[in-house]
């Protein structure tokens, strides 16, 4: 048996369609087998909440052991991961295909979905914060009515929200828009650029949720840059992916997601186009959760193969075709936060090397998690906690002293944003964080 594992994690198709899943027994005893190994590592002990709170249930269990923990205590450890995936990528010695077979993130998937069973569905308010594309249509409708009452400043319906919803009243939540990315998206497509070198590729994006509804000028810039680069390119949304889904543990609602939005794109992939997801939360679940959890599925697994990051996918014309001229300088330089689940995609660090194109750009790279974790840091308990674990994120993105700060994940970017307002020099706060992409876009002086 070796200490730890050196080749590349790897992972088991989730086996949710297994009644043994489900099991309590069996899903205690490998909690117990999990935790026991965790116990007597600690390796990943200042990655999230969920490590403290069981190296200290274990610490003051009896004999100091985990056969002294109580099962019903497991549910603690459980409610503080956010699904990073942080310990299986980069702490963990132990995962697959070393013989421990440790994957925290799953384990703690599986539990979701049995405590989600046991219950006989997720309980009614937290649905319904999950349900972004109902949300998000009802919202468009009258966004100034919907940005009003979820702004922070609005203590009668923050207060309300939280009392009924479960909202944190403090957390920053993200605004919408009346005019989805798709509408604008067909109102203005950008004239694709003839003489770039890339000319010639052909991609369909995927929109995501969160660029439609919440922040379609990432999708704006996206498609910009591409066309700038003789890039080809349509717009679709079948539907959000199933984060919030994965995030509840409701594995049957993802994978009627996968199959659906697979089955959309399937006669855009066999023609040959790339698929591009804009927020890599989505191409996290397109190019590997989705595979794990529909494995048989053939559509399933061509979406996954044909699936980019828009960072992964810039970065494969600078390295094939090279960038369309016409970059300049980003005059004081570039904080930018590696998102987890960018990280989690295993792709390398796309968004430092898709701004490093960009000539005579000072970009400073900032790898710790910004402890948000999707729905999970807006939830009342949480957000307390990911401020807490966000702060040497926001101490380090504030000390690169950059005059732009991006993150490739919408929600991280928005919760450094917000950690500014804590510093004691405040010459930072109120400096919102872009999207890499639209930082690439500013450079071609496209907006």
């Amino acid at each position: 048996m070796r200490e730890g594992s050196l080749e590349s994690p790897t992972r088991h198709v989730i086996d949710w369609q297994n009644p043994d899943y489900f099991d309590a027994d069996k899903l205690d005893a490998e909690m117990r087998r999990q935790f026991d190994i965790c116990h007597g590592c600690r390796r990943c002990f200042n990655l999230c909440d969920s490590f403290p709170r069981l190296f200290d249930m274990v610490d003051e269990a009896g004999d100091a052991e985990v056969h002294g923990l109580k099962s019903e205590d497991f549910g603690k450890v459980v409610d503080a991961c956010t699904l990073c995936d942080m310990c299986f990528m980069t702490k963990c010695p132990y995962v697959p295909p070393h013989e421990f077979n440790i994957d925290f993130p799953h384990l703690m998937l599986r539990y979701r979905a049995a405590e989600r069973k046991k219950r006989g569905g997720t309980p009614f308010y937290e649905k319904q914060l999950t349900e972004t594309d109902r949300n998000g249509r009802l919202a468009a409708i009258a966004p100034k009515l919907a940005n009003w009452a979820s702004d922070r400043s609005n203590t009668m319906t923050r207060g309300l929200m939280e009392k009924v919803a479960g909202v944190d009243r403090n957390v920053e939540l993200p605004k919408f828009h009346g005019r989805t990315f798709v509408a604008r998206a067909k109102d203005a497509p950008p004239a694709v650029n003839k003489d770039a070198p890339a000319f010639g590729r052909k991609a369909v994006i995927f929109a995501t949720c969160f660029a439609n509804y919440n922040n379609p000028h990432i999708g704006e810039a996206a498609l910009k840059v591409l066309a700038k680069n003789g890039v080809e390119t349509e717009v679709i949304y079948p539907g959000c992916c199933g984060m919030p889904q994965l995030e509840q543990g409701d594995l049957a609602r993802v994978a009627e997601k996968a199959k659906d939005i697979a089955r959309a794109f399937k006669p855009h992939i066999e023609a040959g186009k790339d698929v591009i997801a804009l927020i890599p939360s989505c191409a996290l679940m397109m190019k590997f959760e989705w595979p794990l959890i529909v494995p048989d599925d053939p559509d399933v697994k061509a979406l996954a193969h044909a699936t980019y990051d828009i960072s992964e996918y810039v970065v494969d014309i600078a390295d094939k075709e090279g960038m369309a001229p016409g970059l300049t300088t980003v005059t004081g330089g570039v904080a930018l936060h590696l998102a987890c689940h960018a990280r989690a995609q295993n792709m390398g660090a796309m968004g430092a090397e898709m701004l490093r194109t960009i000539p005579d750009t000072d970009v400073s790279v900032i790898e710790r998690c910004s402890g948000h974790g999707g729905s999970w840091g807006i939830r009342k308990g949480n957000f307390d906690i990911a401020t807490k674990f966000a702060r040497q994120t926001v101490r380090r993105t504030a000390d690169a002293n950059k005059a732009f700060v991006a993150s490739e994940c919408p929600l991280a970017g928005k919760h450094i944003a917000q950690g500014f307002e804590k510093l004691d020099n405040a010459s930072h706060e109120g400096q919102r964080a872009f999207h890499p992409i639209e930082i690439l876009a500013k450079a071609y002086g496209l907006t």
